[in-house]
């Protein structure tokens, strides 16, 4: 595998400079990912905590408000507030427990499976365009990147989810 890119210098040895740059590519990247879905969410008057909660509920419908706490990693209050808002306008439904009446099991609704096609669509739309720019070898690269950056609870995490969609 070819470990240069470009300006022909190994990837094996990272200056300082190197990894600032692949952290501002990072910050940069992150900014156009997520504007299409900011645009598009801003129209209903939503937030990124309110894409999280529909991107992870339409991957693992029935998914627990605990396991989607460990998801995303934010406080019960904050998930209480955005999921509260969700419910009321009528993107999620939350159904008790048939085992634990305690538990809260989460499920878009038609029109909440519609909001997170057309965010999701934006997303898959600017990723393949980047990944067909890119090629296949620089795709396998990413993800291995970005998997390798993960701790071990979010890598659990993150094959978990995986594994439902799979």
């Amino acid at each position: 595998m070819d470990n240069t890119r470009g300006s022909g210098e190994s990837l094996l040895f990272l200056t300082d400079a190197h990894l600032r740059r692949g952290i501002e590519a990072m910050f940069f990247a992150y900014r156009g990912f997520t504007a299409d879905p900011d645009r598009i969410l801003a129209d209903h008057g939503y937030g990124r905590a309110h894409h999280r909660a529909v991107h992870f509920i339409n991957r693992t419908p029935g998914t627990t408000v605990n396991n989607l706490l460990a998801i995303l990693g934010v406080t019960k209050q904050s998930l209480n507030r955005v999921l509260r808002t969700l419910i009321e306008d009528g993107l999620v439904e939350s159904r008790v427990g048939r085992r634990d009446k305690r538990e809260r099991h989460l499920f878009l609704t038609d029109k909440g499976a519609a909001l997170e096609s057309e965010l999701s669509e934006a997303q898959r739309a600017r990723m393949r365009a980047a990944f067909r720019d890119a090629g296949p070898q620089a795709v396998a690269g990413f993800r291995a990147v970005l998997e390798a950056m993960m701790d071990p609870e979010q890598k659990h995490q993150f094959d978990a989810v995986q594994e439902v969609s799979e």
